[in-house]
């Protein structure tokens, strides 16, 4: 599986989605964070590679959660 900056992955552990924020190829890691993003942010964390859960979409946020902006419910 490739996955590139941006792209939206599900991992093993729970049922959430998570935006990819960076990959480390030769270190089979990568950096997440949930998607769509928390009011004030969600915080980025480190996990393997392994954690992640079948194909990425690999798809631009849509433009209601992109940085800065609030889901029309929140």
């Amino acid at each position: 599986m490739t996955l590139h900056q941006g792209d939206c992955v599900h991992l093993t552990s729970d049922e959430h989605l998570y935006q990819v924020i960076g990959v480390d190829d030769h270190q089979n890691r990568c950096w997440v964070r949930r998607w769509p993003m928390a009011r004030h942010g969600s915080p980025v964390f480190e996990i393997s590679l392994h954690l992640v859960d079948g194909l990425p979409t690999s798809h631009q946020p849509s433009p209601e959660y992109a940085v800065g902006a609030l889901p029309s419910d929140a």
